[in-house]
């Protein structure tokens, strides 16, 4: 594969494109900074604004959601799995029918698999721009999430409809609901009485891994993160590993599944026959199948990134509570 094809599978930090009207919050008061970015697949907005980045799926999408201090993402749910890791920044992670179910701060380089069936949000509490990178199950993740009642009734409050058909309308704008279409309903008390309300100390342990701590389980080999065998097990249709300095592989190597990288930390030399790229942090990688590869820090210090493969489990109900 030439220089010029791979480098077409690379989506830099810098060349990101947000999204400000994604989603039904992005005129309520609070949420209305927020920026979202589909970078492989097209990822759950409900915006025909939103700019995809890459098309073609591996059997999972990979997005990103930045948001400037203070800015939260207001309370949903996902069929499928949703996982996140802070690239940058520090992070709160609520969860439960009004978000006080329980709470988590992740800091960099800390990844959360958030349990399936589960109203959740989060915030940036850092003092600067944050960025949060997620993977979403399956190849389609359209019309997967389901918002908390408040958040629709608040939205419409500011001018923002959101319709069966999973497309916002901004009445603002002079945008009305087309006729047959009917607006997303709310839930019903016995719909909302299905979701569970875990606390703090149901979630932490199972299903958020320390970025500290899985350097130092890097330090001989790549560190399984989530898998049948992962220190957070599941199986959502993809796997996740945790790459540092001391687990490179000393040889090329090979695989027949899709392969995502996305460095974490340091600048990163990809070899393989045809060409080399450096990938840095913030950038993601789809690397196709069956290509020889090689994948070495090009520079001395701190190096860490995440590597996420597609499996033959399917992307349905991950792990619930």
């Amino acid at each position: 594969m030439t220089p010029q094809e791979m480098e077409a599978r690379i989506v830099r930090y810098g060349d990101l494109r947000p999204c400000k009207t994604a989603f039904i919050d992005a005129h309520t008061p609070g949420s209305n900074q927020k920026e979202n970015f589909t970078i492989i697949g097209g990822g759950v907005s409900e915006s025909p604004d939103q700019h995809v980045h890459i098309r073609d799926t591996p059997g999972f999408n990979i997005g990103a959601a930045g948001q400037p201090p203070k800015c939260r993402n207001s309370l949903h749910s996902h069929r499928t799995a949703e996982v996140f890791f802070v690239l940058k920044g520090r992070w709160r992670f609520f969860w439960g029918r009004w978000g006080t179910a329980g709470e988590v701060v992740l800091e960099e380089g800390d990844i959360f698999n958030i349990p399936t069936g589960i109203f959740r949000g989060f915030e940036n509490i850092g003092t600067d721009y944050g960025m949060i990178m997620a993977i979403l199950g399956g190849d389609d993740a359209g019309g997967g999430v389901i918002w908390a009642p408040q958040v629709i009734e608040d939205a419409r409050d500011h001018g923002l409809v959101l319709g069966r058909n999973g497309k916002l309308y901004d009445t603002k704008q002079g945008q009305h609901l087309p006729d047959g279409v009917d607006p997303m309903p709310l839930l019903t008390d016995a719909e909302l009485a299905a979701f569970p309300e875990p606390t703090t100390a149901d979630v932490v342990p199972d299903f958020v891994a320390r970025y500290w701590d899985l350097m130092a389980l890097s330090d001989r080999q790549p560190a399984r993160v989530i898998a049948a065998d992962g220190v957070l097990r599941d199986r959502p249709g993809f796997e996740v590993e945790f790459l540092s300095r001391g687990s490179i592989p000393d040889t090329p190597y090979t695989t027949e599944r899709h392969e995502v990288l996305m460095p974490m930390r340091g600048h990163w030399r990809l070899s393989w026959d045809g060409g080399a790229t450096v990938l840095n942090p913030g950038d993601t990688m789809a690397v196709p199948p069956g290509i020889a590869r090689s994948l070495t820090p090009s520079m001395t210090g701190e190096a860490s990134l995440y590597r996420v493969r597609n499996t033959d489990d399917p992307a349905g109900l991950t792990r619930r509570l």
